[in-house]
């Protein structure tokens, strides 16, 4: 099977693409402040010349606690969503947890993304398959990087050959991520572009009881020595004020890191593509 370049919105992807970023907050939060950091993201893409696609949950289903803000749900979600393409022109990208989700938000959206606790769930890569829409399946954090070819196998098997893997840590116990940079070209071996999450990678999952803890200052450091090891694009939650997220606000990284460390990405994986 030859390799496949598609594009999400006006951003190539590809094994041979250019870098791209998949950026935004964890959680849509209002209208606001979507907007705001979305516009961030573009006078970013324009400094950098970096392809970005605006990333936010409409519902984060898989939270730690019962009592903590899931977001706006699909219907008020996919409406703001749908706001931001049309005020800024970024491509938009958000998860989708159960498969009826995935038909109506691929009428808005320029990409589905299977969250990573659902990455087995057969019903939900077929249903994200056959939507026809590019699909970003992060890697389950209790898998190994080959397992990985069975939710591939999964989304081609409807004939939708525009697919990416995202690497996001691996279970260590207690609390703990690790990630094995070895998994990025691994992955690629499956004919498929793989993206980075440097974020949700420094996360310590439940670490603070009833949400998780995290290492954002360490976010810089995993992005850079993913796009040595070959990632195709990079996964990044940002925020303009991270301590007041409503979701991942232990993890997320500030906006303002993002100029600075696309800069350096992009020499980094112009010099390891030759």
């Amino acid at each position: 099977m030859n390799k496949v370049n598609f594009k999400i919105g006006n951003v190539e992807i590809g094994l041979d693409a250019p870098l791209f970023v998949m950026a935004g907050p964890c959680v849509i939060e209002s209208k606001t402040s979507c907007l705001d950091i979305a516009n961030r993201l573009v006078e970013i893409g324009q400094k950098t010349n970096v392809g970005i696609i605006f990333k936010a949950s409409f519902d984060k289903a898989n939270r730690s606690s019962l009592h903590s803000f899931r977001g706006p749900g699909i219907e008020k979600g996919l409406e703001i969503l749908a706001m931001v393409r049309q005020k800024t022109d970024l491509p938009v990208m958000t998860d989708v947890h159960e498969p009826a989700q995935a038909s109506i938000a691929s009428k808005v959206v320029d990409c589905l993304q299977v969250p990573a606790f659902l990455c087995r769930q057969t019903d939900l890569l077929c249903a994200c398959g056959q939507t026809g829409k590019p699909v970003n399946i992060k890697k389950g954090q209790f898998l190994s990087p080959n397992e990985m070819k069975n939710a591939v196998e999964k989304v081609r098997s409807c004939g939708n050959e525009k697919i990416i893997l995202t690497e996001r840590g691996t279970f260590f116990g207690y609390n703990r991520l690790v990630n094995d940079m070895t998994a990025i070209d691994t992955m690629k071996k499956l004919r498929v572009p793989v993206v980075f999450d440097a974020t949700h990678s420094t996360q310590l999952p439940g670490g603070l009881g009833n949400e998780s803890a995290g290492r954002p200052e360490f976010s810089p450091i995993l992005a850079k020595a993913a796009i040595a090891a070959g990632a195709n694009g990079l996964f990044i939650e940002v925020h303009t004020q991270p301590k007041k997220a409503k979701s991942d606000a232990a993890s997320i990284m500030p906006i303002e890191w993002l100029e600075d460390l696309l800069k350096v990405c992009k020499e980094i994986f112009e010099v390891v593509r030759g």
